[in-house]
Parts: structure tokens; sequence; C-alpha cells
């Protein structure tokens, strides 16, 4: 299957700064939503601290700039970032809270109305309609009637009484804005986005409008579940002056979260853009402070109680099996990114292990030669000192030197001293190589079946031997009988002869 990322010859010629003065609004993003959003300047300034989600904290806010300045260079001119005298109107709240009480509250009273009385039938029918809400109500999907001119309410997951909820942690964006990193997840594997990575970057550089001014820089690459990729991006921008800046990344993504960006990037392959910009205090303060829609207050205190590094982990609600398995998807993908690197860090290791095995005997060696070489150096300088002190009369200092060694030599000869120490110890040395020697000797063990045969063979040999025995025995006897008769015979036939 060939890869393309086609929409490089889109037109660029609605990528032009909006009229001074128009008007633009912008809904809020799918997802939990947390994040502050505003205008101003020349890339709008925006600041959107959160997961990658542009809607603003609280209920909704309007903000308007009136910059009177010219577009200047760069983005300004080449993408339209917004626009000057723009007024932009954002609407939303945490986790899509509704932002108007009232409806919010005939919301709950309609809810309440078709789990506990609703009035259809009105009979005790009505009560199977209740159940049944209840059970729509907390598998998080279905319509609840409750009366017949008042429209169903729709159960989400998002429901306060939806059962398949829970509470898990993730990590605390560390990239600040100024970083300008935005995140593209295309629906190809990683082969392929690595393979045609310099294709990429120029069909988004040609969605940027193409200026000559920006370019776009790749951070990174990693697999996602599904043959998805994430791909991490920045724009910088040079100046006639030859200096360069990074885009904030609030001010990229909102620019590529327009409509006709959006669908060039889609063209390209990418399923969702999104940033991931570090929270300020009072940021981070209202999430947790705010459960997010349908979470029970109490399990989300709970779940900040249970935070295992409140300094880099904050609770996010997953509702629904779908993010249970999105979540346990990422889990093994990372489960697998960590066993490589284990595997990598551990055939380093053995490389280390054998290099390190290798340059102890290396040291080994070269400590040997070392001596060898001090050794020569040494006989060097005796015969060298020999030949510069032939001829002349022993020195004071050779002097005291030689009778320290007279007294070392004296001292060890002395029968008393070490020498008779050093004999005594070379005979006990001796002593115990003999007996070690005579300890030893070579002793055989035999099975104690084959033990067993031998005794039985050296015992038919033994009864062998007496048969034989006892047989020479009867053949003696009959031999002297023989010798007895034949000496009777003799001494009877001289008898008759005289």
């Amino acid at each position: 299957m060939a890869f393309s990322f086609g929409g490089g010859g889109a037109s660029t010629a609605g990528l032009a700064a909006p009229g001074f003065g128009t008007t633009t609004t912008a809904a809020p993003s799918a997802g939990f939503g947390f994040g502050a959003t505003g205008t101003g300047g020349l890339f709008s300034h925006t600041q959107n601290k959160g997961f990658g989600f542009s809607s603003s904290f609280g209920t909704g806010a309007t903000t308007s700039t009136g910059l009177g300045t010219s577009l200047g260079t760069g983005l300004g001119t080449g993408l339209g970032f917004g626009g000057f005298n723009t007024q932009q109107q954002i609407s939303g709240g945490l986790f899509g809270q509704l932002a108007q009480a009232p409806v919010q509250s005939n919301q709950l009273i309609n809810t309440a109305s078709a789990l506990s009385a609703p009035t259809l039938l009105g009979d005790e029918r009505d009560a199977i309609f209740a159940k049944w809400n209840q059970l729509q109500a907390f598998w998080g999907t279905g319509k609840g009637y409750f009366n017949n001119s008042i429209p169903p309410v729709d159960f989400t997951q998002e429901n306060p009484f939806c059962r398949f909820k829970a509470v898990g942690f993730s990590c605390i964006p560390g990239s600040k804005d100024e970083d300008g990193l935005v995140i593209l997840a295309f629906n190809r594997k990683e082969d392929d986005i690595r393979n045609l990575q310099q294709q990429l970057v120029e069909a988004l550089h040609k969605v940027l409008g193409g200026n000559q001014t920006l370019t776009v820089n790749v951070e990174g690459v990693k697999a996602l579940p599904d043959n998805q990729t994430e791909v991490l991006i920045y724009v910088v921008e040079r100046s006639p002056n030859g200096t360069s800046k990074r885009i904030p990344a609030t001010t990229l993504f909102n620019y590529i979260e327009q409509a006709n960006i959006k669908n060039q990037l889609l063209q390209l392959g990418v399923v969702r853009t999104l940033t991931r910009t570090e929270l300020s205090p009072a940021q981070l303060k209202q999430l947790l402070q705010n459960p997010p829609a349908g979470v029970d207050p109490i399990i989300w205190e709970q779940a900040k109680v249970d935070n295992p590094d409140a300094e880099n982990l904050i609770p996010v609600p997953m509702v629904g099996f779908k993010e249970l398995l999105r979540r346990l998807k990422i889990q093994e993908q990372m489960t697998k990114q960590h066993q490589t690197r284990m595997d990598i860090i551990s055939e380093d290791i053995s490389e280390l292990q054998k290099n390190q095995a290798t340059t102890v005997a290396k040291i080994a060696q070269y400590r040997r030669k070392l001596m060898d070489l001090s050794h020569r150096v040494l006989q060097v300088l005796i015969k060298q000192e020999i030949q510069r002190k032939s001829g002349y009369a022993i020195q004071v200092d050779e002097e005291h030197l030689r009778v320290q060694l007279d007294t070392i030599q004296s001292e060890l000869n002395a029968p008393t001293q070490f020498k008779g120490r050093l004999n005594e110890l070379m005979s006990q040395i001796r002593m115990q190589n003999h007996f070690g020697a005579a300890r030893s000797e070579e002793r055989y063990s035999v099975d104690a079946d084959l033990l067993r045969e031998i005794k039985q063979h050296l015992k038919q040999q033994q009864e062998g031997l007496s048969h034989l025995i006892s047989v020479v025995k009867d053949d003696v006897e009959d031999i002297k009988l023989i010798e007895h008769g034949l000496h009777d015979s003799v001494h009877t036939r001289g008898g008759s002869f005289s």
C-alpha cells in the first residue's frame, strides 16, 4: 500500500490572515477540556494550559484585542494565525460542564424523574420503566422516557449514576508553551512515518503556507496502539535580522485547528492534534478542586489522597470500557518500549562487562611488564653506578649503608632470630606437604550392585576351589591305596620265589 501524505497541492490563498474587525467563534475541543485560552498579539498570545485541550476553565469567557499594528513578517503573513482586532468567544467548562445553571438544574430534575418517578402510563408499569431507566443510567447509554410531553433524557457515561467509572493518574506535562511542541497523531505505522519523514516535513510546511521564514522540525516519533504514530513537531520562525524563535504551542495549535487546515491535515492522515503544556499553579488548583462531570466528589477526593506522586501525577477520570481499553493498550505499548530499552541496556551492560574483563587482563599484563622493566632498569642503574664509582674510595654514606646491610645479614643468620624461625616454618611446610600427599592417596569407591556381584563371583570361585581340593584329596587317598596294594603284592611274590 503506497503511503502518501497528499494535500501538498492545496491552495494557500485561504490561509491569509482574516481582515481587521472580523469575528471568530471557536468551540472547545472534545475531551476533558481543561486549559485557559485567550487572544492577543501577533500570534494571538494564546495560553492553553492542559493536556492538549483548548477549552477554558469555568464558564465561558470572551476576550478581544485591538492591536493596530501591521501584519509584519513570519506567521502573521504566511499563516494568518487569528487576526488583529478580532474577537474570539469561547464557551465551555471543566470536563464539559454546562455553563447555564438553569439548564443544568432542569437536566438533573429530568434525570431524577426518569430514574425514580416516570409518569408515562400512570400505572404499575411506570415502576418497570423506572428500573429500566436506572439500568440504562448505570450502564451509561440509552434514553430515559419519563413523561409523554417532555423529551427523554439521554444517558451518557458522564452521568453521575454510571457505574463504569474509575480514576487513574497521568503525568503532568513539563513542556512550556514557549517550547512550541505540538503532537500530531497519524493513522500510520511508525516505520512508514520514519521512512517518509522528510516528505512529511515538506507536506506540513506546505500546509502552513510554504513561508520561507518558517521551518518545521520533528522532535520525536513514537508508536501508539492500533498502528498509530505520534509525531512531536515544532515550528521555528526566522526573522530578517538572523534571529529565530519557536512559535508558541498554543498559537500553532489554534492555527492547525482551523477548519481548512484541519481538512488538509486529515488528508495527510492526522487523526488528532493536541498540545501538552504545563499547568499553572492556579489551573492545577482549580482542576483538583472541581471534580469532573459525573464523578463522585468523594471518589475524586480519595483519588487525590491516593495519588502516589502528587508532584508529577494528576488524577484523570476513566469513563467506560473504551477509555479503559485505550489506557490498557497504551500501558502495554509503554511496557514493550520499556522492555526494548531494558534489552538494549542489558546488551550494553554485557558489552561493558566484556570490555571491563579485557581491560583488567590488560592492566595485569601491563603491571607485570612494568615490574619486569623496573627490574631491568634497576640492573642497568646498578651497572652504571658500579662503572661510575669505579676507582673511587668508599664514601661515608656508603660505609654507613654497608654497616646497616651487615647488621641485617647478621640478624637474619642468627640461630635464634629470623633464620631459625624460617627453618622451623620450612620444616612445618614440608611436613604438611608430606601429610597432604599421604592423605591425597587415591581411593576408589565401588557401586553396591557391582560389589555384590564381585562377592558372588568370589564365593563361587571359593566353592569351586573347595570342591577341587576335596577331589584332589580323594585322588590322593586312592593313590595311596594303590601304592599300598602294589607294595603288598610285590612282597608276596618275593616270598614265593624264595
